[in-house]
């Protein structure tokens, strides 16, 4: 089964909000979580189109790559935004 675009956001979103309390960024191998039955190139095509959408945003700490909501986590105030 393809994995819906619009479907799959609200699942993202929604499940990004609920942890958003604790933990602003995630590694991509945790996105594969909210979607199991899912290829991981599949999942990986959704939080890319996320990025390119503004839904969602690459951080990086040089070393290690985290997506997160746009706007969301202790970065997004000190980077100005």
């Amino acid at each position: 089964m393809a994995l819906d675009y619009e479907e799959a956001k609200k699942v993202i979103v929604e499940k990004l909000e609920k942890k958003s309390k604790s933990k602003s960024k995630f590694y991509l191998k945790d996105f594969y979580a909210f979607f199991p039955d899912e290829k991981p190139r599949a999942v990986k095509k959704i939080v890319n189109d996320m990025v390119k959408d503004e839904v969602l945003e690459y951080w990086s700490s040089g070393s290690t790559t985290m997506i997160g909501l746009k706007g969301v986590g202790k970065q997004a105030a000190t980077e100005g935004e």
